[in-house]
């Protein structure tokens, strides 16, 4: 499940957040002269050499430490420069090393910035690009650093108790704005005797909770406080807190010209809580710290981003339908909140980020088409013109589009880009024609065989609709060769799966098996209205479309109809478990953190306030025949294929209950199964550390090969069942 989001694919998304490995705080370390300073490299799985005779041509568990991504290219206002943070995985610690390195557009050598001791991220260049502002965790927690480009000198700002995040700098180079998490007092109720034996060793304090989303996924139970804007000045001082109040103020954060105004996204009505869609966008008067409403629709209004002359504000949003899905929409109003008007009314695709070009009469969009990651250039008359395509780094295990862009302002593009074989490098388009910048899994590139994939196209059994996938084939595949296929299902379920890099489809294939990664109805990129197919009606006809375009990879020659397998996490868990309930075609399945029961689901998932209303139209109490006719525990009288659960230990999206409900219910049935729960994984962080991910796709293999040929039902149990 992808996170909560006021915009994006979904209003609440059981995607998961396809990540790379997580970031952990590093230890506490003395700091170098600039001179002296340089990114560590994490040590690989191939720097400890190998006894073999020969390398491993295909993609193995242990090649994930070796992978490396980029991601959040910012350009230079000038073009001269792109600052990146570059992800890699280390072996010692099973996680993430984030750095920042910077680029020579011109002749393509690269610097490393920060990250020499904890992690780097979130760079944001000055008005004048002579400063680098970053986020870094060297010496414990994430703070705010500046980097004067021409020395190299980099200094710590903040000594800040939670981590700042929407870095923005003031116009006039003086300021950067940020958010941050106060912590407030939670509530409190009794209390314990107070004639505590001196050494006595009593229980811990009763936990008193009282919000509605008490617990987030990722984020575990949440701490009582609300995000907020703070100012601090460029070259250190203290920082001073601009908004105060029971609301959280969020980013990202855009100045006016003349530095005296911040706009925010926010929702700052008493009853927050019960509408998380809800947001306007606020103009805060830096000096005096007064806050005013600019928009006032029913929906969300976020994103807010100042022309460059100071008269309009972009943002993004839509009229809140009570829909599950709706597409985002490019808003362009005066900077007093008046001459509101949307330019992409006609435009049937949702934008995820947006920057204005330089001479202030169009904005760059990024948005997916089928499958496809873009970014256009939308004029304020409401032409639409394309500027970037290809760009990826939507994760690493499965093929989700994604990515990020940034423009000089020259009009240079820079942005994350890859291909079906290649996870996101940094890609610079200037003048029509994009280059690839860096090359960061070139070791791993020269020696391993990865499996081609294809784009395949069906027409739905049930209404004729073109559903499109791609067939990720086992290396060295020969035409005509029928192989087992594994229908690989995306979550969401408003998301969209494309030509992109995928570990799991590669281990899969490298284990000889296709591998079948579909877009079904309800996914984003193909209009709003086929993605709204499965409003209130999830899941149901989407099961037409993954049926049919498996039986395409049939007719094609690939997929051996005799050796079919099916797996998918979140939403696609929620499918898989449908599937086996709908039919026994498939020789074996793996449900990944699946949503069972929608009414466990509505009353203790995170997104409590929107899976009732927004998913299926009622709370549970009010239509239980509805909640119980759309979860696949009610199909689980028909399930005779063995079926293997996996859940992240502490997922709070869809919770671990929903899997431990199906365990159950298939043990009861005498179907073949086993749960597996992975530690200290969330629902968006099942795959995050190398070796979990490495683990979880060797043990869905592992699965399949017991089950190469299906299972029956001794006859005795059949009997009786």
């Amino acid at each position: 499940m992808r996170k909560l989001a006021i915009l994006g694919a979904s209003l609440l998304a059981l995607a998961s957040q396809p990540t790379f490995a997580q970031e952990e705080p590093a230890p506490a370390a003395p700091p170098a002269p600039a001179a002296e300073t340089a990114t560590p490299a994490p040590m690989s799985a191939s720097a400890a050499g190998s006894a073999r005779k020969g390398p491993e041509r295909r993609l193995t568990g242990a090649d994930l430490f070796d992978l490396s991504i980029a991601s959040d290219p910012q350009i230079s206002p000038d073009g001269r420069h792109i600052a990146y943070v570059r992800r890699a995985n280390d072996i010692m610690t099973d996680r993430a090393v984030s750095s920042i390195w910077l680029i020579d557009t011109t002749t393509g050598e690269e610097t490393p910035v920060a990250g020499r001791s904890g992690g780097a991220f979130s760079p944001r260049w000055s008005p004048d690009g002579k400063r680098l502002a970053f986020a870094s965790t060297e010496g414990g927690s994430a703070q705010l650093w500046v980097r004067w480009m021409n020395s190299g000198e980099a200094v710590r700002l903040t000594g800040l108790p939670t981590s700042p995040s929407s870095l923005a700098w003031s116009p006039d180079g003086r300021s950067i704005a940020y958010t941050m998490l106060v912590k407030d007092d939670g509530p409190s109720f009794g209390s314990a005797p107070k004639n505590k034996p001196e050494g006595a060793k009593w229980a811990e304090p009763l936990e008193v909770r009282d919000l509605l989303t008490y617990r987030a996924d990722g984020q575990g139970y949440v701490e009582p406080g609300f995000e907020k804007i703070f100012l601090v000045p460029a070259t250190g001082g203290s920082p001073r807190q601009l908004t105060f109040g029971p609301y959280h103020d969020g980013g990202p954060l855009s100045w006016s010209r003349d530095g005296r105004t911040l706009y925010f996204a926010a929702n700052r009505k008493p009853n927050w809580e019960n509408d998380p869609v809800e947001s306007e966008i606020y103009a805060l008067d830096v000096a005096g710290g007064g806050v005013t409403a600019l928009t006032g629709r029913n929906g969300p209004d976020a994103n807010p981003l100042v022309s460059p002359d100071g008269g309009k504000i972009a943002y993004l949003g839509f009229d809140d339908k009570l829909r599950a899905y709706e597409n985002s929409q490019l808003y362009v109003m005066n900077r007093d909140g008046s001459g509101k008007r949307s330019l992409t009314d006609n435009w049937d695709y949702g934008i995820d980020a947006i920057q204005w070009a330089a001479d202030g009469k169009s904005v760059y969009a990024q948005y997916d088409d089928r499958g496809e990651t873009k970014v256009a250039r939308i004029g304020l008359d409401g032409s639409v013109r394309d500027v970037a395509k290809g760009l990826s780094g939507g994760g690493m295990d499965r093929p989700y589009t994604g990515g990020s862009f940034t423009v000089s302002d020259g009009g240079a593009v820079a942005f994350t880009g890859g291909t079906a074989t290649r996870p996101a490098e940094v890609q610079l388009n200037r003048g029509g024609t994009a280059r690839i910048l860096t090359d960061l899994n070139r070791s791993l590139r020269e020696v391993k065989s990865l499996g081609e994939v294809r784009k395949i196209t069906v027409a739905s059994s049930h209404d004729g609709k073109t559903i499109e996938g791609w067939l990720t084939l086992p290396p060295g595949y020969r035409d005509g060769q029928r192989v087992p296929l594994i229908l690989e299902i995306h979550g969401g379920p408003f998301s969209a799966y494309g030509g992109h890099f995928s570990t799991d489809n590669q281990l899969y294939a490298a284990g000889g098996y296709a591998v079948l990664s579909a877009n079904p109805r309800g996914s984003t990129s193909y209009g709003a209205a086929f993605a709204n197919e499965i409003d209130k009606a999830y899941p149901g006809n989407d099961y037409f479309d993954l049926i049919s375009i498996v039986d395409r990879a049939i007719e094609l020659g690939v997929a051996d109809p005799d050796a079919l397998f099916v797996t998918g996490g979140s939403g696609g868990g929620v499918l898989t478990s449908w599937i086996v309930g709908k039919t026994n075609r498939f020789k074996a399945a793996v449900t990944q953190k699946p949503v069972i029961n929608w009414t466990t689901q509505a009353l203790t998932a995170d997104g409590a306030a929107l899976f009732g209303p927004y998913w299926l139209g009622a709370q549970p109490w009010e239509k239980p025949e509805l909640f119980w006719s759309r979860s696949p525990l009610s199909l689980v009288g028909n399930v005779e294929t063995p079926t293997l659960v996996i859940v992240g230990a502490e997922d709070y999206r869809t919770p671990v209950s929903e899997s431990e409900q199906y365990y159950t219910a298939l043990r009861l049935r005498g179907v073949p199964t086993a749960l597996i729960k992975i530690p200290g994984a969330s629902h968006g962080s099942i795959a995050a550390r190398p070796s979990q991910s490495a683990a979880k796709a060797s043990a869905i293999l592992a699965w399949f090969e017991k089950y190469k040929k299906g299972w029956t039902r001794p006859a005795a149990e059949a009997a009786a069942n």
